[in-house]
């Protein structure tokens, strides 16, 4: 007998090479019915697979992100399965789960995907559902493996197996389809009840724009097609609110192949948009005690070196540069530059916490294939700084920089959020992360006590700190649920060593500071991308790149219209007004598409009576008044940063 623990820490015994769902079986059949998994001593098996020795287990449903992700793996593979049988002798090389979903890469050889064979791929793919095949794991050896996929002369597997060694091979197969997987999946494809394939698109191999491109297969599956239903509803409210569609429309942002795939180019929308932003950070870190410090683009070789970024970062910066004989980098983050500036003049005890702060612009290489909008981009604009003080200052200022970040929440409306505590691998020491044990141990627990102390919500993940020392990303969700990585909070306890950072403690011996990095709002691309959807593109007043449109309904009225539209601009709202010979119904609705917080519709009542007919954007007629109420309206709004 083997003895099994539950989450609630109850143990029950059951025979050796009992599977989770005979557990679960064990506990009820509509429990069993719902098991897609099982988490079998910190990993994700199949729920099917046999447990042979003592585990604590937790079981797996539709309602856990991992049961999720089980489901969206085993429909990838019910989908090969399908393309299978319409394309004799395609070559698959990875089919993962996503965030909403699955996607397949695939070689066709010199057959083309369209959108029809989707329909037919989805059809086929609920026969092979019904048929309710089970998922057969299987362990092989390396030759094994190799024989298998050389006969089916599958270069794409071969290549994967190079990685792998005996012991850590598995094929799985449900119905007539085998692949090579570590898996897990779920027990069986009658589990699959609603399928949508949603489209087609290219990815390059491994990547790589180098190698030969792979035609990718997105879907997404539910257990009911009530849920399915409901996520295409969401669907099209997100293609709705999608960053490059609004950015386009909206006049925010454009690129070019002629400056460069990931290099952003900001409209004057776009720029109005990044200016309010930062005034709104210039305004908060003023108050915090931050001074503002401004670095170069490019910095030498040795200065990375000494870092540690060149080895930990290198694949992410691009290739140097070489003049008189020195190597120069392209600026991929703020900190060297920072803490030069911090080493610059003499410290002491009395000047920290030393706070400064840069809209510092960044350069990465991110790969072709990952590059999306706003999201993705290889130059950056990062609300970023540092702040260098003693252990005894950290929780206060580490504290400080939390309650920032949940004032920037309520001003732009965020209500869902979690803080996401990113911890080292202890195996990784030396060679992901700076070997100092006993650090990352202080330090991590000291991130963690200022969280709980603080009451706010953090969830806790292995092996994604920075690799010298813990941080905190900043999850955010959209007012449509998508979740973003928005910012970021990082403890530095390496390199003040590594620059010989030092300041004259109250005994008059030199001391080494510790280090945060902060960047509550993230980058204007990523901020800016997260606020288009959250807004569906209808920015608050004190935000919107155009404040008020004037819309004189003729001619007649357009010199009074201008006489209006100038006292705006006198005080400092973004006003034009609309000279256009149009009718004024067209004039509204143009404005309404371009989403401009007030119009001030002008007749000859208006005029008589130096007044203004104010409509609200989305809302219509909210009443005639006259100029200068409007004025002190939209002033206190836009003062107040209101939401609405």
């Amino acid at each position: 007998m083997i003895n099994i623990t539950f989450p609630d820490g109850a143990v029950r015994q059951y025979e050796k090479g009992v599977s989770a769902l005979d557990v679960a079986k064990s506990i009820s059949e509509g429990l069993a019915r719902k098991v897609l998994a099982a988490n079998v001593n910190g990993q994700v098996w199949d729920a099917t697979r046999p447990i042979n020795d003592d585990a604590t287990i937790n079981l797996l449903t539709w309602n856990e992100k991992d049961g999720k992700s089980t489901f969206w793996h085993s429909s990838a593979h019910l989908m090969a399965e399908a393309v299978e049988s319409m394309f004799p002798g395609v070559k698959f090389w990875v089919g993962p789960p996503v965030e909403n979903g699955f996607y397949y890469d695939m070689d066709l050889g010199d057959r083309k995907m369209t959108e029809e064979d989707l329909a037919k791929l989805e059809k086929k793919m609920n026969e092979l559902a019904k048929q309710n095949n089970v998922y057969i794991r299987k362990e092989i050896s390396k030759p094994e493996a190799i024989q298998y996929f050389t006969q089916k002369d599958d270069a794409y597997k071969l290549d994967l197996l190079q990685n792998l060694n005996d012991g850590e091979i598995t094929f799985y197969t449900q119905g007539s389809f085998t692949d090579l997987c570590r898996g897990p999946h779920i027990p069986s494809t009658g589990l699959i009840k609603a399928i949508k394939l949603t489209s087609i698109a290219g990815a390059y191999w491994k990547g790589d724009e180098k190698n030969k491109q792979l035609t990718r297969v997105y879907g997404v599956t539910f257990p009911s097609q009530k849920e399915l239903d409901e996520h295409l509803a969401l669907l099209e409210e997100a293609k709705k609110r999608d960053h490059r569609k609004l950015g386009k429309e909206l006049g925010i942002y454009t690129m070019d192949d002629d400056v460069g795939q990931g290099l952003i180019m900001w409209m004057p929308n776009g720029t109005v948009v990044i200016e309010e932003l930062e005034k709104l950070a210039k305004e908060t870190e003023n108050a915090g005690g931050y001074k503002r410090v401004v670095t170069p683009h490019i910095a030498k070789e040795s200065m990375y070196l000494t870092s540690g970024h060149l080895p930990y970062y290198a694949d992410s910066m691009y290739p140097p540069m070489e003049m008189e004989g020195e190597k120069y980098y392209l600026k991929s983050m703020n900190c060297p530059h920072h803490h030069k500036i911090f080493a610059a003049e003499p410290k002491s005890y009395r000047d920290l916490p030393y706070r400064i702060a840069e809209y510092g612009t960044v350069y990465r290489y991110e790969q072709s294939g990952e590059l999306f909008g706003l999201m993705r981009v290889r130059c950056l604009h990062m609300n970023d700084a540092h702040i260098y003080c003693t252990k005894e200052q950290f929780n206060d200022e580490f504290r400080a920089v939390n309650d920032m970040y949940l004032k920037y929440f309520k001003i732009f409306g965020i209500e869902k959020y979690v803080m996401r505590l990113s911890l080292h691998s202890p195996e990784k020491l030396g060679v992901k992360y700076v070997n100092e044990p006993e650090l990352w141990k202080e330090t991590e627990t000291m991130v963690r006590n200022v969280l709980t102390e603080s009451n706010i919500p953090f969830v806790e993940v292995q092996d994604e700190a920075a690799f010298y020392g813990p941080k905190i990303d900043v999850q955010i969700f959209s007012a449509i649920g998508r979740e973003f990585t928005l910012a970021t909070n990082q403890v530095d306890f390496s390199q003040g060593r590594s620059f010989k950072l030092q300041y004259t403690g109250q005994d008059n011996k030199a001391e080494t500071p510790l280090i945060i990095h902060r960047a509550p709002l993230g980058t204007h691309e990523r901020f800016i991308g997260f606020l288009l959807e959250q807004y569906a593109g209808k920015f608050p007043t004190w935000l919107a790149p155009l404040q008020v449109k004037v819309l004189p309904i003729s001619d007649k009225f357009l010199d009074y219209a201008k006489t209006v539209t100038q006292k705006l601009k006198n005080a400092d709202i973004r006003a034009e007004v609309d000279d256009r010979q149009e009718k004024i119904g067209k004039k509204i609705r143009d404005t309404e598409m371009m989403k401009v917080p007030y119009m001030l519709v002008i007749g000859e009542k208006e005029m008589n009576e130096g007044k203004v007919a104010v409509r609200r954007q989305g809302k219509g007629d909210i009443g005639v008044k006259a100029i200068e109420e409007f004025l002190s309206d939209i002033t206190i709004e836009i003062k107040d940063r209101k939401a609405e």
